[in-house]
């Protein structure tokens, strides 16, 4: 096991998927949004072309790669996820499924090819940039979670570049973002088709919201019941365990 890790790295177990992931505590590990985009995106069975932008370690392709037979090309920005990512396809046998690719969002397009993916997933940055004062904060795990090298409308123009007709895109973001998401996907011809709120326990405000749209897709938007991460036990509830440990579909 060691020959797979560098300096803090450790193998942690996705344990739904019977599959292993690097990570490490001096960059950041995913989190439950990583595993609530790729359950909650609809994917082909079989075949297809799938594009993750703002990859990180490696998590949802990993994840997806349970769901789907289709080719996963995942696009990240920052060196060392990329390098822990990589070892991570390697280690579970998944290189002929999953690519991964050092890039710039932003431009990433021109490499792939224009209206080529049948879906598109992002976990992007969350906060506005200015919003990353806080000196304590890591440099990966800054550029991870704020907008200092991608904003919102950037991603989803280079989503809307990537898919095809009909094809899907799918994001997690935070609940007050949702107008600028909604207006930005029908600027770049995504039309908005499916919406899930995330809710940390029955009471609380939402925290994580879950959007599904379709290139060029007409006007109709489903809104799926709440979602719940904790039950009154502060437990896990049976949704959300399925999710993590394979319990349930």
């Amino acid at each position: 096991m060691e020959q797979w890790l560098k300096d803090d790295e450790r193998l942690d177990y996705l344990l739904a998927e019977e599959l292993r992931i690097i990570q490490s505590p001096s960059v950041f590990s995913f989190s439950l949004d990583a595993v609530l985009l790729s359950r909650f995106v609809n994917v082909p069975h079989h075949k297809g072309q799938i594009v993750d932008l703002c990859a990180g370690n490696g998590a949802i392709p990993l994840f997806l790669s349970a769901r789907t037979k289709a080719h996963i090309t995942a696009i990240e920005l920052q060196d060392r996820l990329v390098d822990m990512a990589s070892r991570s396809v390697k280690y579970n046998e998944l290189e002929e499924q999953i690519t991964i690719m050092q890039g710039d969002v932003r431009t990433v397009s021109t490499d792939l090819g224009i209206e080529k993916y049948d879906v598109v997933t992002c976990n992007p940055p969350y906060f506005l940039a200015h919003e990353a004062s806080d000196k304590n904060l890591k440099e990966h795990v800054k550029i991870a979670r704020h907008e200092i090298y991608l904003k919102l409308d950037e991603m989803i123009y280079t989503s809307g570049r990537l898919l095809k007709q009909g094809g899907k895109a799918a994001y997690v973001h935070r609940p007050e973002r949702l107008l600028d998401i909604v207006m930005a996907m029908r600027a770049n011809r995504i039309e908005p088709k499916r919406i899930q709120l995330v809710y940390p326990k029955m009471g609380k405000e939402a925290n994580a919201l879950l959007i599904e749209g379709i290139k060029d897709g007409k006007p109709g938007l489903k809104v799926l019941p709440p979602l719940y991460v904790y039950g009154d036990d502060n437990e896990y509830t049976d949704e959300v365990r399925g999710m993590l440990y394979g319990d349930a579909e």
